[in-house]
């Protein structure tokens, strides 16, 4: 697989995420949305999560933070391979919520836009040099800060200020992993570790 740039590809999985978050404000929640008892019985879940919101602000910030993911990919010229991790690593997200089973629902795009973040500033370090080398080691340092920060292993359900809905901090962690794993395991691929300029 070839590491040459793949923006519109990366570009195409974030207008897939936007459109079924778009598409999922108007479908019931509960038929959609993460439950852990439902897992193995109805495991589209793992995908159809990302599509529910439970407030305005909640998709709005998720839209806003989809645009800024988007642009991540494209300015990290990522190559197909991390566009695939990232798509990989979307079920993956939600699957790892297993983990904390006492998350008895969960929606929204936060998870799996963490996992694009991680991917796309693993490639960054791992294929870059110089001042890009080290953004994409600045946005993996953030990344971490702002997970730990967050708490992933204290209560399922947070409630934070400024938000209209309880976050569930440990989707953060899961797509960071996620994304990191996958991004990780796409480097190995052949071609993959050359940078085409």
């Amino acid at each position: 697989m070839s590491a040459t740039p793949a923006p519109r590809a990366w570009l195409a999985l974030t207008l897939l995420l936007v459109l079924a978050a778009i598409g999922g404000w108007w479908l019931p929640r509960s038929a959609i949305d993460w439950q852990p008892a439902l897992a193995a019985r109805e495991p589209w879940r793992a995908l159809s999560a990302a599509a529910v919101h439970y407030s305005g602000l909640h998709l709005g910030a998720n839209l806003a933070g989809a645009a800024l993911v988007g642009a991540l990919g494209v300015v990290a010229r990522v190559p197909l391979a991390i566009v695939l991790a990232w798509l990989v690593a979307w079920p993956l997200t939600h699957l790892g919520l297993l983990m904390r089973p006492d998350l008895l629902h969960y929606g929204g795009l936060s998870g799996v836009l963490h996992a694009g973040v991680a991917a796309a500033a693993l490639w960054l370090v791992a294929r870059d040099r110089g001042r890009r080398q080290l953004i994409g080691a600045a946005i993996l340092a953030v990344l971490l800060v702002k997970i730990l920060g967050e708490s992933p292993w204290g209560p399922a359900v947070q409630t934070r200020e400024g938000w209209d809905i309880a976050v569930a901090p440990f989707a953060h962690a899961s797509g960071a992993l996620c994304g990191l794993l996958c991004a990780r395991l796409a480097l190995l691929i052949p071609n993959a570790s050359r940078h085409d300029n």
